[in-house]
C-alpha cells in the first residue's frame, strides 16, 4: 500500500515559510510588497476557480495578487499592450497570463504569453523561459509551476532522484517537458514518453519515478507501475458518477485505487498536484520580488557601481579626436545598463553601443535620494568653442573611473548643423570623450529626426488649413472635419477642447447653429503672423527665404516662408523641459502658430494634429544612454540652442541619472553658450521646471578666450589663428579677466558655488 504525497499539506507547509519570508521582507522594507498579477481574458468558469485559489494563496503568505480582467471582446493587440505596460510598472513582480483564454476574435496564446517579460514570467512559460531551462541554466531561471511542485512532491518522498529511472508521460512544454530537463538536472535517467509510445506499460514498469501528465483520465492502471515506485499524477479531468450530486466526479490520470495498492509513494487526485502548483507560483513571484527589486543596485543605500571601467593608453603626440575615439572599444551598452541599475525592462536597444532608457525607471527610483548636481558652463566663448563638452567628460571620468564614484554626465544631442560646419561635433575632446563618436555625432537613435518630423507634419496642417479655408463652404469644412461614421456624426475630444475655448457648451454636432459652425471650423488665419517654419537638420543657405504654394492645385495661395535647422523648432526646447509623456503633449497642444485676422492665437490643438505630433515624438521623449572613452555612463538627450531656446539637455535624463547615481555620486550636466545665456537659462527657466539645485557651477576658462576678452584680434572661424593666441601675451591675459570675473559674479548671485576649470 502506498503512503500519500498529501499536496494540500505540503504545499501549506511552502506557504507558511514563505508568509516568515515575506513579513521578514517586509520588515527590512516596509515600502515594499511582493506583487502577482493575474491576467484574464473573458469569463470561465473554470478559470474563475483557479484564480481564487491563486488570491487566497498570496493573501495567506502576504503577497498582493491583482485581477486584471478584461472583455471577451479584446483583441490579440488589445492583451499585448495591457501586458507590456504591466512589464514597466515597478509595483509588479510577477505576471501571469490566465489560460485558455476566453475571447470572441481569434488570438495567438503564444504570442501574448511571449509579451512577458522574463524577469517576471512567474509561470515559466515564455519562450526565453523555456529556452534558459532547455539550457540547463536553472540558476535564477523562472521554472514552470507544475513541474516544480512535482519535483517538491518527489523530493518530499524522502527517494534521492540521482541515478534513478524516471519515465514522464507527457511531452507539453507545460509538464511534461520541462518536468523531464528537471529530472535531468537531479541527475535521473529520464524516458519521455507520450500516448502513442509502444508498449507503454512496459516502458512505465522500469520507472523508479513516473510522472503522468497524459491529459487521459484514469490510463495508467497498476500494470504500469513498479512496485515501491514514486507516482506523481498531474491530470485532471472531470468523468461521469451517477453517485455523485452533480453527476460527476474529478479524476487524475491514474486509476488510483489500484496504483495505491502497487506504488510506494502516490498523489491524489484532488489535493495533490494542484495546490503544489499554486503553492509555486507564489514561491516564483517572492522570487522574481526580490531579483527585481532587492538585487538591482540601491541608490538610496548608496551602493557603489560594481563598474569595469575601460582603461586609457595616451599617446604623444595626441593623434585627433576621431582616431582616439576609434581606438577605444566601448561596452556593450546592456553591460552599463545592468552595472548602473537599469533593468532589462527599462532598455531599448538601438545596435550595440546606444539605448533608450524607459521612463518607468523613475517610479521604481522614486524613494531614492538625488546625488550631487554639477552644471557646467563657460565665459564667452570664441566662434571655436573653448571645450565644455570637453570639461564634461572629462570630470565624469575623472569622479568615475579614477576617484570611483558613481558619476553620470548628461549633454545635448548635437545637430548635423555645426558638426557637418566648421564647428564640428560636440563629442568633447582628446581623451575626454562620448563614444562612439559617429553615433553620437550623427542619427544618434533618430530624436532629431522625429523632431523634424513633428515639426513640419504642423507646417503642412498650417498652410493645408488655409488652403481649405478658402477654398471651401462652412458646411463643407464642417462635413470634412466632423465626418458622419456608421451614421452618427461626434466631435473629437480634441474638438471639444475647441469648443470650450469658443465657449460653446453644446456636445452635439447637429446641435450647433450655422454661425457656430462656421466659428468651430474656421480658423481665419492670418498669413503675415505664421511663426511657425518648416525645419531641416541641415546648414543649407538657400532654404533661409523660399516661395511655397507654386504648384498649380494650390490655386494661387502662396506666400513667403523659410526653413529652420532642426534643433531650433519648438519642439526641441518642449522636449528638453516636459516631464511626462502627458506633459509633453499638453506643451504641445499650446503651442501657437500663428495669429487668427481677429489677433486670437491659433494654436497646434486648434489644428487638431497635437496628438499626431506627440505620437511622432513618443520615443524621442526617453533619454539616449552612451558612454564616455572611460566607459562611465552618459544622458544623451535634446539639444535646444541657447540663443532662440534654453540650451540645455534635458530635464529627464537630468532626473534620471541623480536617482541612478545615489546620495554620493554626481550628475555633471552642461549648459550650452556661454554662462550670460546658457547658464542663466539653465537657472531661471529649466531649474524653475524641474525643481533640481545644483551643488556646484564648473565655470570653463581657456587662455584663448580670456586674451580675445582682454583686447586680442577677432578670433574668425575657418582663419588662421592670430600669433597672440599661439604665443605667450602676458598683456592681453590679464584684462580678459574681467570676463571670467562678471561671470563668477553672475553664477554667484544665484547662490550656487563656482569653481573655475
Amino acid at each position: 500500500m502506498a503512503a500519500v504525497l498529501n499536496g494540500k499539506e505540503i504545499a501549506g507547509n511552502v506557504r507558511a515559510k514563505l508568509k516568515e519570508e515575506v513579513s521578514k521582507l517586509n520588515l527590512k522594507y516596509p515600502d515594499k510588497t511582493p506583487c502577482l498579477t493575474i491576467v484574464q481574458v473573458g469569463d470561465r468558469d473554470d478559470s474563475n476557480v483557479y484564480i481564487r485559489m491563486k488570491r487566497k494563496a498570496g493573501e495567506e503568505v502576504g503577497v498582493d495578487v491583482r485581477h486584471l480582467k478584461l472583455a471577451k471582446e479584446s483583441t490579440e493587440e488589445d492583451i499585448v499592450k495591457r501586458i507590456v505596460s504591466l512589464n514597466a510598472d515597478p509595483s509588479v513582480h510577477g505576471i501571469i497570463l490566465q489560460l485558455p483564454l476566453d475571447t470572441v476574435s481569434k488570438v495567438d496564446e503564444m504570442k501574448c504569453t511571449n509579451a512577458i517579460s522574463y524577469s517576471k514570467d512567474v509561470d515559466g512559460l515564455t519562450d526565453c523561459s523555456l529556452g534558459r531551462l532547455s539550457g540547463g541554466a536553472l540558476d535564477g531561471c523562472n521554472i514552470p509551476c507544475t513541474p516544480l511542485g512535482c519535483l517538491e512532491l518527489i523530493e518530499q518522498s524522502g527517494v534521492d532522484i540521482r541515478g534513478k529511472r524516471a519515465v514522464v508521460i507527457g511531452r507539453s512544454k507545460i509538464v511534461g517537458t520541462p518536468m523531464s530537463l528537471l529530472l535531468i538536472k537531479r541527475n535521473a535517467t529520464v524516458t519521455v514518453c507520450h500516448t502513442k509510445t509502444v508498449d507503454l506499460p512496459s516502458v512505465a514498469r522500469e520507472a523508479d519515478i513516473l510522472v503522468v501528465a497524459a491529459g487521459c483520465p484514469e490510463m495508467v492502471t497498476k500494470d504500469y507501475i513498479k512496485p515501491g515506485a514514486v507516482v506523481i499524477d498531474c491530470g485532471i479531468s472531470y468523468i461521469p458518477d451517477p453517485t455523485k450530486s452533480s453527476g460527476r466526479r474529478l479524476v487524475g490520470d491514474i486509476k488510483y485505487a489500484e496504483v495505491k495498492e502497487v506504488a510506494g509513494w502516490v498523489t491524489p487526485v484532488p489535493g495533490g498536484v494542484g495546490p503544489m502548483t499554486v503553492a509555486m507560483l507564489i514561491r516564483n513571484t517572492v522570487k522574481c520580488f526580490k531579483e527585481l527589486v532587492l538585487q538591482q543596485p540601491d541608490c538610496s543605500m548608496d551602493t557603489e557601481w560594481k563598474m569595469r571601467y575601460l582603461p586609457l593608453k595616451p599617446v604623444r603626440p595626441v593623434p585627433s579626436d576621431i582616431v582616439i575615439a576609434r581606438n577605444q572599444t566601448p561596452k556593450s551598452i546592456s553591460v552599463l545598463a545592468e552595472e548602473i541599475g537599469i533593468m532589462d525592462d527599462e532598455l531599448e536597444l538601438y545596435g550595440s553601443h546606444k539605448a533608450k532608457v524607459s521612463l518607468s525607471i523613475l517610479d521604481r527610483l522614486e524613494n531614492n535620494k538625488n546625488g550631487n548636481y554639477i552644471v557646467v558652463t563657460g565665459i564667452t566663448p570664441t566662434p571655436l568653442g573653448e571645450g565644455k563638452s570637453t570639461t564634461t567628460m572629462g570630470l565624469a571620468q575623472s569622479l568615475g573611473a579614477h576617484l570611483k564614484r558613481n558619476t553620470f554626465a548628461c549633454v545635448r544631442q548635437p545637430s548635423q548643423g555645426p558638426t557637418f560646419g566648421i564647428k564640428g561635433g560636440a563629442a568633447g575632446g582628446g581623451y575626454s570623450q562620448v563614444i562612439p563618436m559617429e553615433e553620437f555625432n550623427l542619427h544618434l537613435t533618430g530624436d532629431i529626426h522625429a523632431i523634424t518630423a513633428a515639426n513640419n507634419l504642423l507646417a503642412a496642417a498650417l498652410d493645408a488649413r488655409i488652403f481649405h479655408e478658402s477654398t471651401q463652404t462652412d458646411r463643407a469644412l464642417f462635413n470634412r472635419l466632423v465626418p458622419v461614421k456608421n451614421g452618427v456624426r461626434t466631435f473629437s475630444s480634441i474638438q471639444r477642447e475647441r469648443l470650450k475655448k469658443l465657449e460653446i457648451s453644446k456636445v452635439h454636432p447637429e446641435e450647433l447653429s450655422e454661425e457656430e459652425k462656421s466659428k468651430f471650423c474656421r480658423l481665419d488665419i492670418d498669413p503675415s503672423t505664421i511663426t511657425w517654419q518648416r525645419v531641416i537638420d541641415t546648414n543649407d543657405r538657400y532654404l533661409r527665404k523660399i516661395t511655397i504654394g507654386q504648384s498649380a492645385t494650390e490655386k494661387g495661395i502662396s506666400r513667403e516662408a523659410q526653413f529652420d535647422i532642426s534643433v531650433a523648432s519648438e519642439l526641441m526646447a518642449i522636449l528638453a523641459l516636459t516631464s511626462s509623456l502627458e506633459d509633453m503633449r499638453e506643451r504641445i497642444g499650446r503651442i501657437v502658430v500663428a495669429s487668427s485676422r481677429g489677433g486670437q492665437p491659433v494654436t497646434a490643438d486648434d489644428l487638431g494634429v497635437s496628438g499626431a505630433l506627440t505620437v511622432l515624438m513618443k520615443d524621442a521623449i526617453n533619454p539616449n544612454l552612451m558612454q564616455t572613452l572611460e566607459g562611465t555612463p552618459v544622458f544623451v538627450h535634446a539639444g535646444p540652442f541657447a540663443n532662440i531656446a534654453h540650451g540645455n539637455s534635458s530635464i529627464l535624463a537630468d532626473k534620471i541619472a541623480l536617482k541612478l547615481v545615489g546620495e554620493n555620486g554626481y550628475v555633471v550636466t552642461e549648459a550650452g553658450f556661454g554662462a550670460d545665456i546658457g547658464m542663466e537659462k539653465f537657472f531661471n527657466i529649466k531649474c524653475r521646471y524641474s525643481g533640481l539645485i545644483p551643488n556646484c557651477v564648473a565655470m570653463v576658462a581657456t587662455v584663448r578666450a580670456l586674451k580675445m576678452h582682454g583686447g586680442g584680434p577677432t578670433v574668425t572661424a575657418g582663419q588662421p589663428i592670430h600669433s597672440e593666441y599661439s604665443q605667450e601675451n602676458l598683456e592681453l591675459l590679464p584684462k580678459g579677466f574681467v570676463n571670467l570675473e562678471r561671470h563668477i559674479g553672475n553664477a554667484l548671485k544665484f547662490g550656487i558655488p563656482v569653481c573655475v576649470a
